[in-house]
């Protein structure tokens, strides 16, 4: 049975209940993280505690508890559920308050940590290639809200996924206001235009992923020209490659956009050695669950 961390303790899954008053749930007042573990090791786990701890800097939340005491929380949470390979979920909200917005009303926040397997896409997907659109509904512009803050108001995300949905398609590419390409409903997006990767800068009004990062890196140890760039759905169109990057999905290639074939119509020779280099990468890095396997 799955055991959740909430607020201090480990309770059986059915046990893990927040308050109807919480403003998480009222008003998805809160912050969160989402963290792989591959092969007794969680990758980048600091990495995503800073960027919990700056979401929650910039609106004001209080997380009861330091970094080093959640890092702690996060492997005890996978040891509790035997899981060597999975996905964590870090949810720090604004807590119990009233039905009124005023955060000041709301003086315990809620901690909760989950750990559970997760598959974004079929493994199929991985060596087909994935179907995309583009969506009709726009980036919230990073004047309106920091998409840095990997907050808990994922409505215009859900709006573009229902769109997706409905289109029978695996993902969705989301333009700003001014048309160019930012991210997916759920993912960071590069493609390859003459054997050079381009990403979108983060200034477009993206979340700077930490996988997207990843990659980023990999792209230079591999000595692929990797440049974060400005671009349009023609540039999709007619690019050699494209594909995606998220903490649930990893590298995952897009073989289709709009119905136009993206190269020759299946992964490209750049996405696969990036792949194989981002497998590579998680199986052999991060903080171990179980640090006697590491002492041995």
């Amino acid at each position: 049975m799955t055991v959740v961390f909430l607020n201090g303790e480990f309770v059986s899954r059915d046990a893990a209940r927040v308050s109807v008053f919480d403003h998480g749930y009222l008003y998805g007042d809160g912050v969160f993280e989402g963290i792989r573990a591959y092969n007794g090791r969680v990758f980048r786990l600091d990495e995503h505690l800073d960027r919990l701890f700056e979401s929650a800097r910039t609106v004001m939340l209080r997380v009861p508890l330091t970094k080093e005491e959640l890092r702690e929380v996060v492997l005890e949470t996978l040891r509790r559920n035997g899981l060597r390979d999975g996905y964590v979920r870090l949810v720090v909200s604004r807590g119990p308050g009233d039905l009124g917005l005023d955060p000041r009303k709301c003086p315990q926040p809620t901690v909760v940590v989950i750990a559970e397997g997760i598959q974004l896409y079929p493994q199929e997907a991985y060596t087909r290639g994935l179907r995309a659109i583009t969506v009709t509904t726009r980036k919230i512009s990073p004047d309106m809200l920091s998409p840095q803050v990997k907050s808990l108001n994922y409505l215009n995300n859900i709006l573009a996924r229902i769109e997706v949905n409905r289109a029978g398609v695996d993902e969705g590419i989301m333009l700003n206001a001014a048309g160019y390409v930012t991210e997916c409903t759920a993912d960071n997006v590069f493609i390859v235009r003459r054997g050079e990767l381009w990403t979108p800068p983060v200034y477009l009004g993206i979340l700077k992923g930490i996988t997207r990062e990843t990659v980023l890196e990999l792209a230079h140890a591999l000595e692929i020209p990797a440049t974060e760039r400005v671009f349009t759905m023609h540039d999709i169109y007619t690019a050699e490659e494209c594909f995606l990057t998220g903490t649930a999905a990893e590298v995952a290639p897009v073989v289709e956009v709009d119905g136009r074939v993206i190269g020759d119509g299946t992964p490209g020779a750049v996405t696969r050695r990036v792949i194989g280099a981002f497998r590579e990468r998680v199986a052999a890095e991060g903080a171990p669950i179980f640090p006697q396997e590491v002492a041995a």
